[in-house]
């Protein structure tokens, strides 16, 4: 609930940062005045704008309490109060959506591991799908993709690829893609029109900077193999693939380009980013393990959605959503519209565990 004492901590937070930037302060201080003063500065509108209308509505109030107010004011005051009201009522949820507690990784960009799980050669097949369709869907928000490792299946797709998606924010729209991937279909190789079952998994975690994590060198063990490509063909003779074991989690990643400079590099990419990802989800459990609930736990085993191909269904069982629009969704189009429906609902259970907490 907004207390009127909370808004004007708001209002005078952004007027004293405001006469703070103008005291000349150092360049270094000043950025960090900035910053904080432009954050505040759509909520301090939205603020201003609540007290505009609240100031109008008992304006109207006024006049229909008084007996002398003339019929044809009394009519039009009569009309203006439901409109004002919901108004007021929007108004207030959208400060509160704002002010809700922010994953400070948000505007970061994101690490993409998808890995073919239960269905052989068909999981494969449809974890290449994805990608591809988190490939089109981040050429369609601007944002960049670059390929971090990838095993290539036997007959197409991915038994596993990495990803860094580049882009303010990547991380915010994607994080809610974490988990198990059905896929319901029937296989190219199937002769009998069976519908088969298949899934792959997806983890999507914060890019990592070097202030986020420190890894030292004593906690890793760093082991060159020989690369290898689909059917385990060799792609070079050198011994150029890199796996990295992070020794106090016993977290592994590989990295398998032509470049062995490249891999490590990789490599070191992605294990910052998991050992992030460790740490932020520690401190959520710690803060607020019951409000993930709503969104799923962030168990990579937990089971999110099925596509159903004979169907042109797809279904998201978080929020019991279902789409027939699985051509435009697996096409990279239409996930926003998947996207912003889980987004709604963990602001809705955000606020409603703010409710309680009232």
């Amino acid at each position: 609930m907004l207390t009127q004492e909370k808004l004007d901590q708001i209002l005078n937070r952004h007027s004293a940062l405001e006469q703070a930037m103008a005291a000349n302060p150092d360049p270094e201080e000043y950025v960090k005045l900035a910053s904080e003063y432009a954050e505040l500065g759509n909520v301090v509108s939205k603020i201003k704008e609540l007290r505009d209308l609240e100031k109008s509505l008992s304006g109207l109030e006024e006049l229909l309490e008084d007996p002398d107010t003339e019929e044809e004011m009394r009519e039009l005051a009569q009309i203006e109060q439901p409109e004002i009201k919901q108004n007021i009522e929007e108004l207030t949820r959208g400060i509160q959506l704002v002010l809700l507690p922010r994953d400070k990784a948000d505007d970061k960009g994101a690490i993409l591991e998808v890995r073919a799980g239960t269905g052989g050669s068909e999981a494969a097949l449809f974890a290449g799908d994805l990608f591809r369709m988190y490939e089109r869907h981040a050429s369609d928000h601007g944002w960049k993709v670059e390929v971090l490792s990838a095993s290539e299946g036997d007959v197409g797709g991915f038994k596993e690829i990495v990803a860094m998606i580049s882009g303010r924010g990547v991380f915010a729209r994607l994080k809610f893609e974490s988990g198990v991937h059905r896929v319901q279909r029937v296989p190219e190789t199937e002769g009998g029109g069976r519908i088969h079952t298949s899934a792959a998994t997806v983890a999507v975690l914060p890019e990592a900077e070097d202030i986020d994590v420190e890894i030292r060198n004593e906690d890793i063990r760093i082991d060159t193999m020989r690369a290898s490509g689909a059917g385990g063909q060799h792609v070079n003779t050198t011994d150029s693939a890199v796996r990295i074991t992070h020794l106090p989690t016993g977290v592994v990643v590989t990295s398998s380009e032509k470049s062995q400079h490249q891999n490590r590099a990789n490599a070191m990419k992605t294990l910052r980013a998991r050992l992030f990802d460790i740490e932020r989800q520690k401190a959520e459990e710690e803060r607020a393990s019951d409000r993930r609930g709503q969104v799923g736990s962030g168990d990579r085993s937990e089971r999110i959605r099925t596509y159903n191909y004979p169907q042109g269904r797809i279904t998201d069982h978080r929020i019991n959503m279902t789409l027939y629009k699985l051509d435009r969704i697996i096409a990279g189009e239409g996930l926003d519209e998947l996207i912003d429906a889980l987004v709604a609902d963990y602001q809705a259970s955000q606020l409603a565990a703010l409710d309680e907490e009232e």
